[in-house]
């Protein structure tokens, strides 16, 4: 068995990309459009995943925008999508600055929770050890839940 992809539905192309492509920094790696089923089949890999995404199609997320607007509830059901980054606190500070609200700060220097426009839950974990604690992130609150 090989892990593949996590699939997501989203609601607004554009803003999903603009979240996981520009912000988050994510690659496009392949894109597949659908006219008789009305769908858009978005293929995303991290960074330092692209090789091998591209040769192996993994490991991917998916976004399914479907031509047709739907409602989405929650997004936490599904649980979260991980990864992991190079200094937590620049990857939040960054995503702050691009207007991304960082629902669980990295308090301890590890961890970090930011959801996406259709409130995906996106875990961020510190590469290696634990950096040291930092404000403003110490003395940050959680806000609404990841």
């Amino acid at each position: 068995m090989r892990y593949l992809h996590t699939m997501l539905r989203i609601t607004n192309l554009d803003d999903s990309l603009d979240f996981f492509c520009n912000k988050l920094g994510l690659v496009e790696i392949s894109r597949k459009e659908s006219e008789t089923g009305r769908f858009t089949l978005i293929f995303l890999a991290a960074p330092d995943d692209i090789e091998r995404a591209k040769n192996e199609k993994s490991p991917l997320v998916e976004l399914t925008w479907n031509w047709d607007p739907e409602a989405l509830s929650g997004g936490r059901n599904f649980g979260h999508l991980a990864y992991r980054v190079d200094n937590i606190y620049e990857t939040c500070h960054t995503l702050m600055d691009a207007g991304v609200t960082i629902n669980r700060p990295p308090r301890d220097g590890h961890m970090a929770f930011v959801r996406s426009p259709d409130g995906h839950s996106i875990e961020l974990l510190q590469e290696g050890d634990h950096l040291p604690p930092e404000e403003p992130w110490v003395s940050m609150e959680n806000t609404g839940s990841w």
